[in-house]
């Protein structure tokens, strides 16, 4: 099959695609969510598609993108990637954006992967993100004047890689010829290893350092990798002395992140730092209206608010719960019932209502497994009997719950996070050669997690 020709033309691709894809798929799946897409463009290893609106995006992704890319890997003999335009909006989901090279040095940064959809427009604020977004919006109004570098730090879901975009978006489109790259700590660290691999590292550090903007996602993931901080570290002065802008997410913030390098967490707090916490059921509501505007599906008021109601924590999973619920009144034709709405998530409810562990409930179940008083959790005694236990149940507070280092020591007799942070590093140095001690832990954390506190 492989045929040259076919792949350099989109559309002749997409008709070999689907010529396989019904093959593997109901006819009548195939007709409602295949017939109506167009391609737009390639390149030979991504196909650009046009949908109607976001819902067949996300019908197709949830449930139809192995196959898909079954079908074309059958076609093109090599894993494809499948970008989606929707017509509602006429903005790539996630389109590389060209810029133009500088001082005629083609070597310059030729692309930066930002998502289009992701921008200060369609972040909705509430009580629980407005500093994060104000700040956000200061930069991206005056990069490199105003905060920097900015850090936004929060938990999974909450919109830390929204703002990200948001600013690298606003920034483009002030300035189009400015040079931005948006990556995650894990894709710079990949693209540092093959640099050193292929003897390539002038030019990998040419791409980062000649840059006006630099947007560096879940820089924790840095954590134990020595090299990449080093790396990363030199870049951040080159382009700190430079005047060239520095924004980045965490899940914490720096100096809450363990097995970061103490002079990269300096640098780290020389800007600002902004919170993201969960959002409010005001706010919830608010998202959720202003997703569902743009689908072209009517979903009640009461399916909006049993959905707010019930997914508290996460944003991403609020947004995915109403992706699936519209995709299925889409598919249906007809409005949805509460009762439906709630079979339908059924799984996600369960997550929202999982057992939350607390670290009152760690430092009991810890107490009664090492034979101590639970005073002694809070105590300022320090014979090993207590002050080793008490460790372990500091990790455990640290990898069980969403408290921070400073919040735990609190809770622990109010030590400080410095000595929380010492705890968790001290427990898995521990845990890496013992395996008696990985058996015992993983134990209390089964225990913590199935069964619930009686106290």
């Amino acid at each position: 099959m492989k045929n040259a020709a076919v792949i350099d033309d989109p559309s002749a691709l997409w008709e070999q695609i689907c010529v396989e894809l019904q093959k593997q798929i109901s006819p009548d799946a195939f007709k409602r969510w295949f017939a109506p897409v167009k391609a737009v463009s390639g390149d030979g290893s991504s196909l650009l598609l046009k949908v109607e609106n976001s819902i067949y995006q996300f019908w197709i992704e949830e449930n139809y993108l192995p196959q898909l890319k079954s079908a074309a890997e059958l076609v093109t003999g090599k894993v494809m990637q499948f970008l989606f335009e929707c017509e509602t909006t006429a903005v790539p989901s996630k389109v590389d954006v060209e810029t133009t090279p500088v001082d005629g040095d083609t070597t310059h940064i030729s692309s930066c992967e930002l998502i289009h959809r992701y921008t200060f427009e369609s972040f909705v604020v509430g009580v629980n993100s407005q500093f994060a977004h104000a700040a956000a919006l200061a930069v991206a109004e005056r990069p490199a004047t105003t905060y920097n570098p900015l850090l936004i730090h929060g938990a999974v879901g909450l919109g830390k890689t929204h703002l990200l975009h948001a600013i690298g978006n606003r920034i483009l489109s002030r300035k189009p010829r400015a040079r931005v790259v948006y990556v995650t700590s894990e894709q710079f660290t990949n693209e540092f290893v093959t640099a050193i691999q292929h003897g390539e590292l002038a030019k990998f550090r040419k791409r980062y350092r000649q840059i006006d903007a630099l947007f560096i996602d879940d820089v924790q993931f840095f954590a134990k990798k020595d090299r990449s901080q080093e790396e990363f570290f030199h870049t951040f002065n080159a382009l700190y002395d430079g005047s060239k802008q520095i924004v980045l997410s965490s899940d914490a913030p720096p100096g809450e992140v363990p097995d970061l390098e103490r002079r990269l967490v300096s640098r780290l707090e020389w800007g600002l730092t902004a919170e993201l916490q969960p959002p409010d059921i005001e706010t919830r509501l608010a998202i959720l209206r202003k997703k569902s505007s743009t689908m072209h599906v009517r979903l009640g008021d009461s399916v909006l608010l049993f959905i707010a109601e019930r997914i508290k924590a996460n944003v991403r999973r609020l947004e995915g719960a109403l992706n699936r619920v519209a995709a299925w009144a889409a598919l249906h034709d007809r409005q949805i019932t509460q009762a439906q709405v709630e079979e339908l998530l059924r799984d996600i409810i369960q997550l929202e209502t999982k057992h939350v562990v607390t670290i009152e409930a760690i430092q009991r179940r810890v107490a009664e497994a090492y034979d101590m008083r639970l005073a002694d959790m809070t105590s300022k005694r320090r014979p090993a009997n207590i002050a080793i236990p008490r460790m372990y149940a500091m990790y455990l507070s640290r990898k069980l719950t969403p408290k921070s280092l400073q919040e735990i020591g609190e809770a622990f007799g109010g030590r400080d996070h410095g000595t929380v942070l010492h705890a968790v590093k001290t427990v898995e140095q521990k845990m890496e050669v013992d395996q008696q001690l990985q058996m015992l832990l993983q134990s209390l954390i089964t225990k913590l997690e199935t069964q619930p506190d009686k106290s």
